[in-house]
């Protein structure tokens, strides 16, 4: 028989911190550069000029970090329902994963900005993303590394 009580009842916390903080960023950081896009736009056609759908994929860059979390989420589950509680690797996991998301949305902006300005860069502007995007990957990897000795994997 299972135990219960107040702590048992939030046995998945740490699992749906990781997804909910990792999503948190994502979002945020997607529509701080939606809102860089959409002012590079305006420009661009307040000037009779192309616009870029390109930035698009800047504005979308920081979605990815929502995946990472669903995938530790994932992991987390399976710990969580043989009895272990993972809060703490869900907030830090979750936050360092939400954090990249943020400030790859910011670059991203920056990016939209720089690209509506002048239609070049965009690989410039992708490899800088990427660099944002690592911090997330590694979060990701190491977390499941430590997540794996918990399981006894």
């Amino acid at each position: 028989m299972e135990p219960t009580g107040m702590v048992t009842q939030f046995k998945d916390l740490g699992a749906i911190l990781v997804l909910a903080l990792s999503a948190l960023g994502s979002g945020t950081g997607a529509g701080v550069a939606g809102m860089s896009a959409i002012g590079a736009w305006k420009k661009n056609f307040s000037q009779n000029k192309s616009a870029s759908f390109l930035l698009v994929a800047l504005v979308a860059a920081p979605l990815t970090q929502t995946i990472y979390g669903f995938i530790v989420m994932n992991k987390m589950v399976s710990i969580a329902m043989g009895g272990q509680y993972l809060w703490a690797i869900g907030l830090f996991a979750g936050s360092a994963i939400g954090l990249s998301a943020y400030w790859q949305g910011k670059c991203s902006a920056a990016a939209c900005d720089a690209m509506g300005e002048t239609g070049k860069g965009f690989g410039n502007y992708i490899a800088v993303l990427g660099m944002t995007e690592t911090v997330a990957l590694l979060v990701m990897v190491f977390t499941l590394v430590v997540l794996g000795k918990f399981s006894g994997a």
